[in-house]
């Protein structure tokens, strides 16, 4: 098979990838491994999603299903149950070798490629959690999975370690569906998702949160007793003699997302380590011409909204890119005092740049400064400004001349 553009990956971020593809010209082919498109989306059924794109409150289904009707009416090849076995540059692009259970394995050779693989949950193995490994021990999104996709109810009373949105998020799920909530333990000292989500999810639910606290050992053989929890200090270091037990019979992990980027590691590109992505520019290319990241693959997002504005772009910018060419962005990108991470890490000079940002702490009253050559680009005042709250900004086309643009939070004394 041939195409122009082919698009890994058919949550949020590929379904705009490809729609946007097909609107600017090019041939799509859009690959997902799982049976329907969708992504995450599908298990979502909770609402507040599309706030920004389509100024309402849809949930996840809902929001796909926009996407998905979108790709249809433009006709695209759409593959599901399809995996890349396979992955390699070409001299005319890249060539993919592919597998599902109608074609077999087959090759795609493709002019430019858009990675929207989404990102994955931290495991319990991940967090060393002392205690044997018995039934009961689920990742938030594995749960959400079961009880929404699935209708099975993984227990009946439940330890929610870490307060990442789909943990709390699944704490108000649970106790909807009758399951206690014994508490949800963060091991920092604020929660580590929207503070919509701990209005909502937590507080009008009255499931408590307990801060600077950590799940330390897992109790029971064949299926989780109960577990173990302890205040940390400062070094988030459990305290001694500060250990209680909870007894429980389910113990959720909410404690991060990874962007998901195995598939690419063949083509030696560059990663933030940051991010845990790719470095991109506005246009979502990497370091590698004609490959393209979004969404979640390229950073965890907090919202669906800017994930689709990311496939959009590299979508646009995919099709762009086989009709006239084109190499990342030389302008570096620079994140200074008070940033954990600035997307894009890298900037095409006369093209206008969203640049997406977190704080690395929480802050009042503080103002966002990017500047260049000491000449002042964009300032902002924020009241307050969180971690898990990503922020957006819009920087005017860069001259020529400019080599660096640093971003910055100056804190208001």
């Amino acid at each position: 098979m041939h195409t122009d553009v082919l698009v890994i990956g058919a949550g949020p971020a590929g379904l705009a990838a490809a729609a946007a593809a097909a609107e600017h010209g090019a041939e799509v082919l859009l690959v997902d491994r799982e049976s329907r498109p969708g992504g995450i989306l599908k298990q979502c059924i909770h609402d507040g999603f599309g706030v920004i794109r389509y100024e309402e409150k849809l949930t996840g289904p809902e929001y796909a299903y926009r996407d998905i009707e979108a790709v249809r009416a433009y006709g695209l090849r759409v593959l599901n149950n399809t995996f890349v076995l396979d992955l390699k540059q070409s001299v005319d692009g890249f060539s993919l070798l592919l597998q599902n259970p109608i074609d077999g394995a087959f090759r795609v050779d493709t002019k430019a490629l858009v990675a929207a693989n989404g990102c994955r949950e931290r495991t319990s193995r991940q967090v060393f959690i002392h205690g044997d490994r018995p039934a009961g021990i689920y990742s938030a999104g594995t749960a959400q999975n079961l009880i929404n996709l699935h209708g099975y109810l993984p227990g009946r009373k439940v330890v929610i370690l870490g307060s990442g949105d789909i943990g709390m998020i699944m704490a108000r799920r649970l106790t909807l569906e009758g399951a206690e909530v014994a508490g949800v333990y963060e091991i920092k000292d604020e929660p580590s998702g929207l503070t919509r989500n701990r209005v909502q999810c937590l507080d009008d639910y009255n499931i408590p949160l307990y801060l600077n606290t950590t799940v330390t050992r897992v109790h029971g053989t064949k299926r989780v007793t109960g577990v173990s929890v302890a205040a940390v200090g400062a070094d988030l270091k459990p305290l001694p003699g500060s250990e209680t037990l909870v007894p429980c019979d389910t113990l959720l992990l909410s404690v991060g997302l990874i962007p998901e980027n195995d598939i690419l590691e063949p083509l030696a590109l560059e990663f933030d380590a940051k991010t845990g992505g790719p470095v991109v520019d506005q246009r979502m290319m990497t370091s590698v011409p004609g490959l393209f990241s979004c969404g979640n693959a390229t950073h965890v997002n907090d919202m669906v909204d800017y994930v689709s504005e990311s496939g959009f772009n590299a979508g646009r910018a995919a099709a762009n890119y086989c009709q006239h060419g084109g190499s990342q962005g030389s302008v570096e990108v620079v994140s200074g005092n008070n940033l954990l991470y600035a997307v894009p890490q890298r900037l095409v000079s006369g093209e206008e740049a969203a640049i997406y940002f977190r704080s690395d702490k929480t802050i009042d009253r503080v103002i966002l400064v990017a500047q260049a050559a000491g000449k002042e680009l964009f300032r902002e005042k924020y009241l307050r400004i969180r971690p898990p709250e990503m922020q957006k900004i819009v920087l005017q086309p860069l001259s020529p001349e400019v080599e660096s643009v640093e971003i910055g939070l100056e804190e208001v004394t």
